[in-house]
């Protein structure tokens, strides 16, 4: 039976690449689309048979054409995480249109590219989307404003993809919260943080989030187990969002 074909976005680092290494562990055949070149190259040497597709997701052409070698390399696509994103924090007085436009264009617009050229894969394969959000779509710190507009468009697009691409594909997401990915960087930035008590105790599990812990949500959403669920987000913050503070 031919294994079941994974593409992740920004799968070089993070997020994107721990669940890369999940999905392969369990015996799926891995594609990453990822524009840092290095990061890239890393993890298709750490992970076997992983393919990497250097592409830039807030251009079409680049999508359609990476989408297109994966179904000339696979056959099929079965699944779809979106995950790639980035945010520029400054204040909206200094904030410009560009780069505005740069964190729209990569952690939203490029969730709809891709999903756009998967879809009619997916619908073959009966398969399923994952797009990594945030709870910054829920709540903010300052100066945060691309950042979150763009995951708050991921919950929308979600929920409309699932309407549209149902009942042959479902769509889904998790709102990570705070998750230490600083161990999964690309070696030339990678850095030994050592967290203080007071970081992992204002959670109420009393830790810091791991990428693991996406990452095999992730997974559940890809299988079949979660054939009973679409439309839905999933926050995963070790209980910070339904924290109460007082001062």
């Amino acid at each position: 039976m031919a294994k079941k074909v994974v593409i992740i976005t920004g799968g070089g680092q993070g997020i994107g690449k721990v669940t890369a290494g999940h999905l392969a562990a369990e015996g799926w055949q891995v594609a990453i689309l990822e524009t840092d070149t290095e990061a890239g190259r890393e993890t298709a040497s750490a992970i076997a048979g992983l393919l990497f597709l250097a592409c830039d997701i807030t251009q079409e052409a680049a999508v359609q054409a990476s989408v297109e070698a994966v179904i000339e390399r696979y056959g099929r696509i079965d699944a779809l995480v979106n995950n790639a994103g980035f945010g520029i924090n400054k204040p909206i007085a200094e904030l410009s249109l560009r780069e505005w436009n740069r964190v729209i264009g990569t952690n939203l617009t490029g969730a709809f590219l891709c999903s756009k050229y998967c879809a009619p894969h997916l619908k073959e394969s009966r398969g399923a989307i994952v797009n990594i959000a945030s709870t910054r779509a829920y709540m903010s710190e300052p100066h945060t404003e691309a950042y979150s507009a763009s995951k708050g468009g991921l919950l929308a697009l979600t929920h409309a993809l699932a309407m549209s691409l149902g009942p042959e594909v479902r769509v889904n997401s998790i709102s990570p919260g705070w998750i230490d990915v600083t161990g999964h960087q690309k070696s030339s930035q990678r850095k030994d943080i050592t967290w203080s008590r007071e970081d992992h105790e204002q959670h109420p599990v009393g830790r810091i989030g791991r990428p693991e812990d996406i990452a095999g949500m992730a997974a559940y959403l890809l299988s079949d187990k979660a054939g009973f669920i679409t439309g839905q987000d999933f926050v995963i913050d070790g209980g910070m969002t339904k924290k109460m503070i007082y001062v």
